[in-house]
């Protein structure tokens, strides 16, 4: 709703406050969503931090749109600070009380997965790129990708080795994973080496990222000197070989439900028992 300045028939002029959803934290969370001038923005605002003020509440929240970026600058003045920024909106972020800040940080890491997939030959589905730091390098690595928002590590193996390679497969396990620092816009990064079981074998590159994709013999692929000579890929090849022979075992998922809520997640875990 837009908020605006009103004049009674007395003169007296009336401010409308911005409205706001309260949150279980006494904080407040305002979503702009029609346009409005700057200059009464400003008067809204001031008048309802007083109100909160008074209140007693903490945090306010104040998620701006793309296209109505003309008020971030007055929020910004009003003692306003950036929190995080998306495709389509800009959430700003306010701490009332005089002291340090208690607000829940923005995301702090990007996850990644990489897809150990095997074939009853003993060969594992491998691919050399053609961007980043591996293209024209000749190494032959395992298909990789990012999680999407709102996808399951599960699903996201899946998608990025049928992407990549045209290849339909199952997710079986997560194998290991490790996390890094000062990677992606400074985030960390957690990635997650996956096992899966191959559905289809007819190899269909993707073109745009993949040079070449083929099955390799398992100890072909770890035989590479680059794989060999880089600790943390070759602990990885080794944990996948010990898989390939029956002497690891994985996370495997199993979907579970929240104790506070009928949401509905994976629990990855070593499934031995056959427990669900």
């Amino acid at each position: 709703m837009t908020k605006m300045q009103k004049v009674l028939d007395n003169g007296v002029q009336h401010v409308e406050l911005l409205e706001g959803i309260e949150d279980n934290d006494g904080g407040i969370t305002v979503q702009m969503t029609e346009p409005m001038d700057p200059s009464i923005f400003v008067t809204v605002l001031r008048a309802s931090l007083t109100l909160w003020k008074k209140q007693k509440k903490k945090g306010v929240w104040i998620k701006l749109p793309i296209e109505l970026v003309n008020l971030v600058e007055p929020a910004v003045k009003e003692g306003f600070w950036y929190h995080h920024a998306e495709t389509r909106y800009l959430m700003l972020v306010y701490w009332i009380p005089n002291t340090t800040p208690k607000l829940p940080a923005n995301a702090s890491h990007r996850v990644g997965i990489g897809a150990f997939v095997m074939n009853n030959n003993g060969e594992v589905l491998v691919v050399q790129e053609n961007k980043g730091k591996f293209k024209g390098t000749g190494i032959w690595k395992l298909p990789t990708g990012a999680v999407n928002e709102g996808e399951d590590i599960s699903a996201a193996a899946v998608r990025e080795v049928k992407e990549e390679t045209g290849i339909e497969s199952e997710f079986l396990e997560v194998l290991a994973f490790r996390q890094s620092h000062n990677s992606f816009f400074s985030k960390s990064d957690i990635f997650f080496i996956c096992l899966l079981r191959p559905l289809s074998f007819d190899i269909q590159k993707q073109d745009s990222e993949v040079e070449a994709a083929q099955w390799m013999a398992i100890g072909d692929y770890t035989a590479q000197p680059f794989v060999q000579q880089k600790q943390i890929f070759n602990q990885i090849a080794k944990i996948c070989l010990e898989r390939a022979n029956d002497k690891y075992s994985g996370l495997s998922p199993v979907l579970t439900t929240s104790g506070f809520s009928a949401k509905k997640f994976y629990l990855y875990f070593n499934n031995q028992s056959g427990s669900s």
